[in-house]
């Protein structure tokens, strides 16, 4: 299949996507901006307590992959919340980030076998609408959880994209104040979470009049192509004091390809979701930080917002959940033995 042939499909399916949105008398979905939203800490103060559920339900999970902590993390969230209710799941996910045909089977086979509810993380914007619209035919709820948004989507459970990003390009500017030149390396092209975190940083930091963005390349989520992107980046600019990475697994790469170089001392790494390896090299010293999402407490979320659909509860479009900048200064508060992050995170959400 051509390139352009794929990107023909694709613009078709976001054709079909707005459309189907208009047609449901919904707007294209913007998570980052939607105004019908709630925070996840509010669920229970808003609906009340969890419905009546009806017996032998089953919930579907689609991930991206399994191959990254960040979407078992998510999966373990909607188990555990699950198990807590009697609720049976089946959590799966296509083999690997980029195998969109894949996940669309899984999801196309969910509807078939008739789940309650579905909980959908599609790898673009566009791979997964035919499901939107044959759950739809079905009566079947669907959520839209991270990170790329389905225009079509009626519901959707995760954080704000943009401020990732913004959070980090923060970080910069209180602790370079002299400013400097910084790269980006970001998600897949196109999708909705990496084009947000990539422009929350960039415009953040080009706005504090100090710093340059001397590149920004797509590193795929892929760890060994970020090495490649990093080593270039610094071959070209030595003088670089730091990057930022769409997700942690990109990051972590990058923190090898500094370090290759003699920079550690030099130049700052970011990432973005807080996977239990991000912690530790932060814990190492060898990664700045990360924005975790906590993906846990992220699936245990929309889970209960999937149930309380099924259960008839009416909720917004976008149920907001957490997230936080993760440094070497604050790391044991969200993370070691005998933290209960849940409670550390509705402390965050009162301030």
């Amino acid at each position: 299949m051509t390139i352009a042939f794929k990107i023909s499909i694709a613009a078709a399916l976001i054709a079909t996507s707005l459309g189907g949105a208009f047609a449901q008398g919904l707007a294209p979905l913007n998570s980052d901006t939607e105004a019908d939203r709630l925070d996840w800490s509010e669920l229970d103060s808003t609906l009340g307590a969890l419905p009546t559920l009806p017996e032998g339900l089953r919930a579907g999970g689609v991930s991206k992959t399994l191959t990254n902590e960040y979407w078992r993390s998510l999966g373990e969230g909607y188990q555990k919340f699950a198990d807590a209710n009697g609720v049976n799941l089946a959590y799966q996910a296509a083999q690997s980030e980029g195998d969109q045909l894949g996940q669309l089977t899984i999801a196309e086979g969910m509807v078939t076998q008739g789940y309650n509810v579905l909980l959908l993380s599609p790898q673009t914007d566009a791979n997964l609408q035919p499901v939107l619209e044959q759950a739809a035919a079905a009566g079947i709820p669907v959520v839209n959880v991270n990170d790329a948004v389905i225009p079509g989507a009626e519901h959707y459970v995760g954080n704000v994209q943009r401020d990732n990003g913004v959070r980090v390009a923060n970080w910069f500017i209180e602790n370079y104040p002299e400013g400097g030149k910084v790269a980006v390396i970001e998600g897949q092209p196109g999708v909705f979470a990496a084009v947000q975190r990539t422009d929350g940083f960039t415009a953040t930091i080009e706005a504090s009049g100090k710093f340059e963005v001397v590149a920004s390349v797509p590193g795929n989520w892929d760890r060994q192509l970020s090495y490649d992107a990093a080593t270039n980046i610094l071959n070209q600019h030595p003088d670089l004091i730091g990057f930022y990475a769409n997700n942690d697994g990109m990051a972590l790469g990058i923190v090898e390809a500094v370090k290759a170089a003699n920079l550690k001392d030099q130049v700052a790494v970011f990432g973005t979701d807080g996977i239990s390896d991000a912690y530790a090299s932060i814990r190492a010293g060898d990664l700045t930080g990360t924005v975790d999402s906590f993906p846990v407490l992220t699936g245990e979320v929309a889970m209960e917002v999937a149930l309380r659909l099924v259960g008839g509860q009416d909720l917004p479009r976008v149920v907001a959940t957490p997230q936080a900048l993760i440094t070497a200064d604050n790391v044991d508060r969200y993370s070691g033995e005998g933290v209960d992050v849940r409670a550390v995170l509705l402390e965050d959400a009162t301030k």
